[in-house]
């Protein structure tokens, strides 16, 4: 799958948040995505173990999600785990990855943050700019933003909000788990983020094409 490579990945962490501050205004996050034309969805995640980091990528159809393709990476680990820098842990392993998948799938969601996040530009957004396809973060624990009480059903939901601005959703994917913190990465928006992430996740708290990259990641790590 080619790539728009747009900067190297050997930065210390001040330059890394100006590059932050810098790409995050690139960033699309009100882009409805036609749930009608998806046909296949990528879950994308990155296991670390021993200071390596093994990146897993694997393509299901929608909504029967039925596994087309999975590609794994393996690398050192280059950057040290600071809070809000993610992709800089795991971008050079992920840009590995894409660079061998074959399929060009719809959507792509991250175990991670998209503008979820203190400058609004997590994994999933800046992958997205590299992949300039639909992108969407989820994230299994808030990194930022406040939310109003939620109610234990799955499907519940309540806008995540940072500073005044709302910057994803906190949505229940299975009744009386913990729940999700869904936003946009690239060219899409919340509410049919949240749509798309709620019908991956027919059966557990996890959307399907995360849960089968977990394991691909795991089982490679």
């Amino acid at each position: 799958m080619d790539l728009v490579r747009r900067h190297d990945w050997d930065l210390t962490p001040t330059q890394a948040v100006a590059l932050q501050r810098r790409l995050a205004a690139e960033v699309v996050a009100d882009r409805p995505l036609d749930l009608d034309t998806v046909r296949l969805v990528a879950g994308v995640d990155v296991s670390v173990r021993n200071d390596r980091s093994h990146a897993a990528i694997v393509v299901a159809t929608f909504p029967d999600f039925r596994v087309v393709e999975t590609v794994t990476a393996l690398m050192p680990t280059p950057f040290p785990y600071v809070p809000g820098l993610l992709s800089f842990r795991e971008g050079p392993v992920l840009e590995e990855a894409f660079g061998r998948l074959v399929s060009e799938p719809d959507v792509f969601l991250f175990d991670g943050m998209g503008t979820a996040h203190p400058r609004r530009i997590g994994i999933a957004s800046h992958m997205g700019l590299w992949l300039q396809r639909p992108t969407i973060g989820v994230g299994k624990t808030r990194l930022c933003g406040r939310n109003a009480p939620l109610d234990e059903e799955k499907g519940a939901r309540q806008p995540l909000v940072d500073k005044g601005e709302t910057i994803g959703a906190v949505v229940r994917t299975r009744t009386g788990k913990h729940p999700l913190f869904i936003s946009p990465g690239h060219l899409a928006d919340i509410p049919t983020s949240v749509a798309l992430v709620l019908a991956c996740a027919p059966k557990y708290r996890l959307p399907e094409p995360i849960r089968l990259a977990h394991k691909a990641a795991g089982a490679f790590a």
